[in-house]
């Protein structure tokens, strides 16, 4: 069984976008960024539905996708392999989005989404494989980014 251990809790918890991979009816991928990918426990992540009805309708036919979480600064990130079931009544659905909404989330959450998280790796940059630090890249693209 997949379990997340508290660094990679508190890694996608705080930051503000990854990105979700579906598979479209055609074969071909869908890739939709999300600003609200959490933890749920230690096995599964959820996502909300906010303005994306390509990546419901592919989860509809197809449950499996891939999540990318990564810190643009350190170039460091996990990617999450699992299926997604798609809520949209019920009572986990009403927690998580009272969640969501304790989150400071305002937009209107059609339906969120429960991924069941089957395998999980870090990704890092090549940048890493060359010697270079963290620090060094973290000070690096903020400052790219000022």
């Amino acid at each position: 069984m997949t379990q997340f251990d508290d660094e990679i809790k508190n890694f996608v918890n705080f930051q503000k976008l990854g990105y979700v991979a579906t598979v479209s009816s055609d074969g071909t991928p869908n890739l939709s960024p999300k600003g609200t990918i959490s933890i749920l426990d230690d096995s599964r992540m959820v996502f909300a539905n906010i303005r994306s009805p390509q990546t419901i309708e592919n989860l509809s036919q197809n449950p499996s996708l891939e999540i990318n979480v990564i810190d643009p600064f350190s170039r460091r990130g996990y990617r999450f392999k699992g299926l997604g079931t798609i809520l949209s009544s019920g009572g986990e659905f009403k927690n998580i989005l009272d969640y969501f909404e304790k989150k400071g989330i305002q937009s209107k959450i059609t339906h969120v989404i429960v991924v069941d998280v089957k395998s999980f790796s870090e990704v890092t940059s090549p940048s890493y494989d060359m010697g270079q630090k963290k620090e060094d890249l973290v000070k690096k693209w903020k400052n790219y980014y000022d």
